[in-house]
């Protein structure tokens, strides 16, 4: 078992997909999780997590607005008296444009959330680690961070600042005890992806020939990286974004 328990971790994104995966993962590991979110189904998610004897609150937070990101990170030490850990996932997808397509609307609004959402949780959790004596952070990066994605340029743009940020504070704030780190994933069965499929029945077979492992990944196992990095077991590590693509950045 990994030593996340007794921690007070921030989710944000956490009301579904990956983020959903891992305030479960975490909560049933027995660390006291605030999910943020813009989406209520986070609410109903702590509410679950509490009728089953884990620790869970929600905190509906847009993670671009400053005063509520300062807002989540004191309602995290004001429940559990401290901040150990966060996984900074919320994000929006590409828009699926050529680069030239993309609007100067859908690009700041992507990078608004994207990049400046991040930044903002760490400017305020590194200050709540340092009061803590310490802690940890996972940003969710993608293998856009490394690779061509098709269709992606503001995505990539995004990923790829998200990576610097990332080396920044793992940088500005190693000797504090506090480690920065990323994952990359790919292709990721959250429910975006299943109604994308809807859609495009053919993308699944298309999708499994550019990953050596043939599929997408399953959210927990997305969650099982950030909670690897999260934890002591990753103690020695700091400033890396680590793909969990299946072989995605292998071609």
């Amino acid at each position: 078992m990994t030593e996340v328990a007794g921690r007070s971790i921030i989710v944000t994104g956490g009301a579904s997909g990956i983020g959903e995966a891992a305030a479960r993962l975490f909560a049933e590991n027995h660390a006291m999780v605030t999910i943020a979110d813009v989406n209520e189904a986070g609410e109903v998610l702590a509410q679950d997590l509490n009728r089953q004897g884990f620790k869970a609150q929600f905190v509906r937070t847009d993670v671009t607005n400053e005063e509520q990101v300062q807002a989540l990170v004191g309602a995290a030490e004001a429940a559990y008296g401290r901040l150990d850990g966060a996984f900074n996932n919320a994000a929006v997808p590409q828009t699926g444009k050529m680069l030239a397509d993309v609007t100067r609307e859908e690009f700041d609004r992507l990078m608004a959330i994207n990049v400046t959402g991040p930044f903002l949780c760490m400017k305020y959790e590194v200050p709540a680690m340092i009061r803590a004596g310490g802690g940890s952070i996972v940003n969710t990066a993608s293998v856009a961070s490394f690779v061509y994605v098709p269709k992606a340029a503001e995505y990539t743009a995004s990923k790829h600042a998200l990576v610097g940020l990332t080396k920044a504070a793992a940088a500005e704030y190693g000797e504090q005890g506090i480690r920065v780190n990323a994952i990359g994933p790919s292709a990721t069965r959250t429910q975006m992806y299943l109604d994308y499929l809807k859609m495009n029945p053919d993308y699944e077979g298309t999708m499994a020939g550019t990953h050596a492992l043939r599929r997408a990944s399953e959210p927990v196992e997305q969650a099982e990286a950030a909670m690897w990095l999260l934890s002591d077991a990753a103690s020695y590590v700091t400033g890396v974004t680590l793909p969990v693509d299946g072989g995605y950045t292998l071609y």
